[in-house]
């Protein structure tokens, strides 16, 4: 049952990508069984992108027997955390290794917001290096940048102006561009990487907030997520409103085909009156305050 996703060009790559992208941080801890289905679910609606981390539990690994299938039919990100050449490259390869696949489509440096962390990366035997060579050798075939956090954007734009990344992942949601800081700065990404032909993927649309002490859920991802069908249809409209920009799935499972029912249905009209009922309604806050809670410990979903 394809779904028909719409599709849209991923940055200056020649890629078409589905406007949802999996999140394969939803492997992380199922059984091999599990992540075959649900990887059928992702393609069953024309999802044809996934993007995976080496620190996401066993992702990788559940990856493996699928891609065997389907390699051909899907754009393949992975992200590093390291911040030096040999490390960064030798969990590259590690991560070909685990997925077994000779080549990935996109390698991306993982959450680099912070100062010290992008200068280790961006310098001589930085992280950025080492990915480089990667490239050269044919390991891989664009490199990308990643960010949480309220100062994300910003930090994007200056990684953007040392080296053309290909792609840039950033929060995005109507309660956090709310703030008018963070709002700024992401406006002034947009119109970089719209000038620059840079793909825009986006985290974080369907959460509501922080968990408390006594919420009573299964705690799936790091962040409560929105689960009232209507509330997700419109978080998921406001965010494929945007030109340029992709929707990357939630690391909570249970809610992926609510979440792939909703982009395959937007008609990407954005309804501000009822987005900001749902703030009230479903208690919906920013993840992210600037200097208060910047950072997570579990950076995936």
């Amino acid at each position: 049952m394809d779904q028909s996703m719409e599709q849209a060009a991923f940055g200056s790559t020649g890629h078409h990508s589905s406007r949802a992208i999996f999140g394969a941080a939803a492997l992380g801890a199922m059984s091999q069984e599990r992540a075959d289905r649900t990887l059928d679910l992702m393609s069953s609606y024309g999802v044809n992108h996934i993007d995976v981390a080496a620190s996401y539990g066993d992702a990788e690994l559940r990856l493996a027997p699928w891609l065997a299938q389907h390699r051909s039919e899907v754009f393949l990100a992975t992200k590093t955390g390291h911040r030096t050449a040999a490390k960064a490259k030798a969990q590259l390869h590690a991560s070909l290794e685990r997925m077994q696949v000779e080549q990935i489509d996109m390698i991306q440096l993982h959450n680099l917001t912070h100062e010290d962390d992008w200068q280790t990366a961006m310098s001589a035997g930085g992280a950025l290096e080492g990915l480089i060579e990667a490239k050269d050798q044919g390991l891989v075939r664009f490199i990308g940048v990643t960010g949480h956090g309220t100062y994300a954007p910003a930090m994007h734009i200056k990684s953007l102006e040392t080296y053309a990344f290909d792609s840039i992942l950033v929060p995005y949601s109507f309660v956090m561009m709310n703030n008018p800081a963070y709002a700024a700065d992401f406006e002034a990404l947009y119109e970089l990487c719209s000038a620059r032909g840079v793909a825009m993927q986006t985290i974080k649309s369907i959460a509501a907030r922080r968990w408390q002490d006594d919420d009573p859920e299964r705690r799936l991802s790091w962040y409560r997520p929105l689960k009232d069908s209507g509330a997700v249809q419109r978080a998921v409209d406001f965010v494929l409103a945007r030109s340029g920009l992709f929707l990357n799935t939630s690391s909570d499972a249970t809610l992926l085909e609510m979440l792939l029912q909703a982009a395959a249905a937007s008609r990407q009209q954005v309804d501000i009156d009822a987005l900001q009922k749902d703030i009230v309604e479903h208690g919906i806050e920013p993840l992210f305050v600037r200097d208060v809670s910047d950072d997570v410990l579990i950076a995936n979903g």
